[in-house]
């Protein structure tokens, strides 16, 4: 079994790899990075020119600790990221699945920020 999950990570890993040579966040449209664990769910909004941060959530955060890694949780936490990107107006973004399939979580956290008005 862990010689299974060493593979997984490691063709995720040549995904993510592959994705990046063609996707790149600037100023007017940074990259939206979604990561997730069995645990906790992760987004970040990043300018690569600068190779900053500018917008971040996540399930481990103290008033967002009641969220799962579920569907539903990660619809809400795209709603919470997009309510944050409007208030530093950010509209359009790049979306990076990070190698993970589009499905499940990944696509219910880029659903649940589309929803919020960001378009990507």
């Amino acid at each position: 079994m862990l010689r299974k999950m060493l593979e997984k990570d490691r063709k995720r890993l040549k995904r993510r790899i592959h994705i990046r040579k063609d996707i790149s966040g600037t100023a007017e449209r940074p990259r939206l990075t979604v990561t997730r664990s069995n645990k906790a769910l992760y987004m970040q909004v990043i300018d690569d020119t600068k190779g900053q941060t500018l917008a971040a959530v996540s399930t481990l955060e103290k008033d967002l600790r009641n969220i799962k890694p579920t569907v539903a949780g990660a619809a809400e936490l795209g709603e919470i990221m997009g309510k944050r990107l409007a208030e530093k107006n950010i509209t359009t973004v790049v979306f990076d699945r990070n190698g993970y399939l589009y499905h499940g979580l990944v696509k219910a956290m880029a659903d649940g920020t589309r929803k919020a008005g960001v378009k990507f």
